[in-house]
This record gives C-alpha cells, sequence and structure tokens, in this order.
C-alpha cells in the first residue's frame, strides 16, 4: 500500500506527498496535462520541442543543469502522445533547490531566439537520426495515420514531420508555453523522506505566487471505428523483414484495459508466452516477436510486431500471428495460464514499488487518470480478470476489419 497525502494549491497547483523513509533522496515529478494529441495538425512536434526547451534556461535561472548537479542532483523527462513529465533526483537535504529550478521553469522560460535555435536543431537531428536514419525508425510514422485517420493520434511525439520545427516561431512557442505550462494543468509529486508540512511550505513559497493560466478544455475528435482491413508495404535498407500489426483497442481510463493488457502478456511475456513458444521455438518463423498495448489515455492501440527469420514470407508470418490471435478468440485460457501472467504483473508491480522515482511518477498518472489511489488498486484489478473477460476482450479487437499492417520489407 502506498500512502500518500494530497493538497491544492490557491492557483490549481496540485501537490501529492509521499513519504518513504528507506531512502536519503527526494524526488520532485512534475506531470504537465498535455502531450502530442493537443497539438496544432499543423505545428506537430511543439509537446516534444518543449522537452527540450525546459532545460534552456528559464527567467531567473540561466543554466538548469548546473545548481541541480552541485547539489548531487539530476533529472530527466519524457513525452508521450498524452502527457509531458519532468523529474527530479537530489539528496533530501537539497530539496528546496529542485523546488526552486521547477518553480521558475513553471514561472516563465526565458524564450531566447537562441534557445530556440539550439534546441530547434537538438530536435531536428533528432528527428533524423532516431526516427529517418535507423533501422525500423519510421514505423510510427508509417503505423499511426494508417491506424488513425481523424484523432490526433495520428502522428507521432515527434511530429509529422521535420518542417514543422524548422519553422517553430517565437511567438507559437511563447503561445504553446502560456496555453499548458501551467499550475492548473500540473500534478506534481513529492516523494522520498520528506515531511508533508516542508512541502506544503516549499510549495507555497516557491509555487504559490505563479498566476493560473487558462482552462483548457480537450474537445478531441474521436475516432470512428475502423471497418476495413488497412495495410502499407514498404522496402528499407534494413536486415531483415518485419511486421507490425495494430488494432484498435480500448483507452487506459476504460475497465477493460486491464483484460487487454493481460492479453499482451499471455502472448508474448516470456520465454514461456504464446507466441515465443509457438512461432520462435516451435515453427521457427520469428527471431523475436512481441504483443503489446500502447496505454493510451484515448482509445488505443493493440500492437504485435516481429521480425522473420531469413526466408520466411510476409504470408507465412502473417497467417501465423492470425492464427495465435484466433486461439485466443475461440478458446478459453487455462486457469494455470491465467494465473501465471497475473503472478508475473503482481510481481513486476511489487518490485516497481520499490523505487521511490517509479512511485512519484505512477501516483502522477494515477492522479491525473482520476485519482492517485488507483495506484493502490491496480494489482486487485488485474486480479480480478476472468477467462470470460479476455475472450470477450479478444473477440472484440482481433478483427480483420479492425487491424492497420505494416509489411517492412528488407531491401533485396
Amino acid at each position: 500500500m502506498i500512502k500518500y497525502e494530497k493538497f491544492k494549491l490557491p492557483n490549481g497547483l496540485t501537490v501529492i506527498v509521499h513519504q518513504d523513509k528507506s531512502t536519503p533522496l527526494a524526488c520532485i515529478n512534475i506531470l504537465y496535462n498535455v502531450g502530442a494529441r493537443d497539438e496544432d495538425p499543423g505545428q506537430t512536434g511543439f509537446a516534444h520541442l518543449f522537452e527540450h526547451l525546459m532545460f534552456g534556461g528559464s527567467v531567473n535561472i540561466a543554466n538548469y543543469d548546473e545548481p541541480l548537479q552541485m547539489v548531487g542532483g539530476e533529472n530527466n523527462a519524457f513525452t508521450t502522445n498524452d502527457i509531458t513529465n519532468y523529474y527530479l533526483t537530489l539528496p533530501v537535504e537539497n530539496l528546496e533547490t529542485g523546488f526552486w529550478l521547477e518553480s521558475d521553469r513553471m514561472l516563465s522560460l526565458a524564450f531566447s531566439e537562441k534557445s530556440l535555435e539550439v534546441q530547434r536543431n537538438v530536435v531536428i537531428e533528432e528527428f533524423k537520426q532516431r526516427y529517418l536514419n535507423q533501422p525500423y525508425g519510421d514505423v510510427w510514422l508509417l503505423m499511426r495515420p494508417m491506424a488513425y485517420k481523424v484523432h490526433s493520434y495520428k502522428w507521432d511525439t515527434i511530429g509529422k514531420e521535420i518542417s514543422h520545427i524548422e519553422n517553430a516561431r517565437m511567438d507559437d512557442v511563447r503561445n504553446f508555453f502560456k496555453k499548458f505550462y501551467c499550475p492548473n494543468n500540473a500534478i506534481m509529486v513529492v516523494a522520498g523522506n520528506v515531511e508533508l508540512e516542508e512541502v506544503k511550505r516549499l510549495s507555497e513559497k516557491w509555487f504559490g505566487p505563479i498566476p493560473m493560466g487558462p482552462e483548457n478544455k480537450r474537445n478531441l475528435q474521436p475516432e470512428p471505428q475502423q471497418t476495413e482491413a488497412r495495410s502499407l508495404t514498404v522496402e528499407r535498407d534494413v536486415p531483415v523483414d518485419a511486421i507490425y500489426k495494430a488494432y484498435h483497442m480500448c483507452s487506459r481510463y476504460d475497465k477493460e484495459y486491464y483484460a487487454v493488457d493481460l492479453i499482451s502478456d499471455i502472448l508474448s511475456r516470456g520465454n514461456s508466452s504464446r507466441m515465443h513458444n509457438a512461432l520462435i521455438k516451435e515453427k521457427k518463423l520469428f527471431s523475436d516477436i512481441s504483443a503489446y498495448v500502447l496505454g493510451d489515455f484515448d482509445k488505443g492501440l493493440f500492437v504485435v510486431s516481429g521480425k522473420l527469420i531469413k526466408g520466411v514470407s510476409m504470408e507465412q508470418a502473417d497467417a501465423a500471428i492470425n492464427e495465435e490471435l484466433d486461439k485466443m478468440r475461440t478458446a478459453a485460457v487455462s486457469a494455470d495460464e491465467l494465473t501465471k501472467v497475473k503472478n508475473k504483473m503482481e510481481a513486476s508491480h511489487v518490485f516497481g514499488e520499490v523505487d521511490v522515482l517509479n512511485k512519484a511518477t505512477n501516483l502522477a498518472i494515477c492522479e491525473l487518470l482520476g485519482d492517485a489511489g488507483l495506484i493502490n488498486q491496480e494489482v486487485e484489478k488485474y486480479l480480478a480478470v476472468t477467462d470470460k473477460q479476455i475472450m470477450e476482450q479478444a473477440n472484440i479487437i482481433f478483427r480483420e476489419e479492425n487491424c492497420s499492417t505494416l509489411y517492412y520489407k528488407a531491401k533485396n
């Protein structure tokens, strides 16, 4: 059971405090309720650009990293289609330094042309290196617009195209910041060997004076139900052929999510999983194969991806995957198999709760999903999943007309 306290500042900042006396460290995790799905379709990649800009200096602090390193701290951030998350860890006696740094960049970034130019070039370079020049790097640049025709999940966090970042102007950047990077659009979790009253004092001192931002109401167009199978074949300079299949599924908020997540575990978690046994060990069609859910906050995707053994045709590979998915639809999962994946899931949750940073991030995400207390209900919800619910979801998801398939061929 993860215990926590929660309070809210008058400017709308939600603060969650989790005391863990077993660590000499403190962690500050700030989750901003903005991701790639909130971008203008003509200006994509902004949420990710901001992940970089937030380290480029703020109104009173020219260099974010230097003061943090001087007190023995470290930091990082990540962006998804749903959220942007910043976190730092440091010795608990230096906690106020973290508050000072985080509050200053929430108050206002420096917004210098130099910082924008530097970070713009970093992101463009990342786009080229990780997405365009890396084997299989462009998979999601191809998959998302195939699976999504309406919803703004149709572009990846890096953006639709490099030109959107190249053409980002200071006014565009400033407006994006003012809209989303404000206390009422953020959740701060302070975890570690910390005291509630001290966190309250520091929160009021450093974050209290920051003005509230606009109230952001999302009005995203839902993705219509997919009614026909979609496919795309590309040739690239890669070592082996690969196949990617994406099926529409429920959202992270839906009660059905837990059954769907367990389906992915049954299919490919560990060397004794169904797909590993059937498609790698027995039939020797794939060198690796995985099934996973993206965990999107709006209706998301269930993905099966694998790299083919040389000499295996796409048709063979595709048919073999479909055969395994059909088994999920037509035959109930045995009690033993279901217990096994539930045990693995429970063990990984328990193991994850050892790390203070993990707990801080998960508390923030659960709060955004509706209530930080969900963190203590997750395991229970997985354990309650029945074989009937698994078969039900398999039948809803694994339909040919609900699938977008990318055939990713190696050039001969």
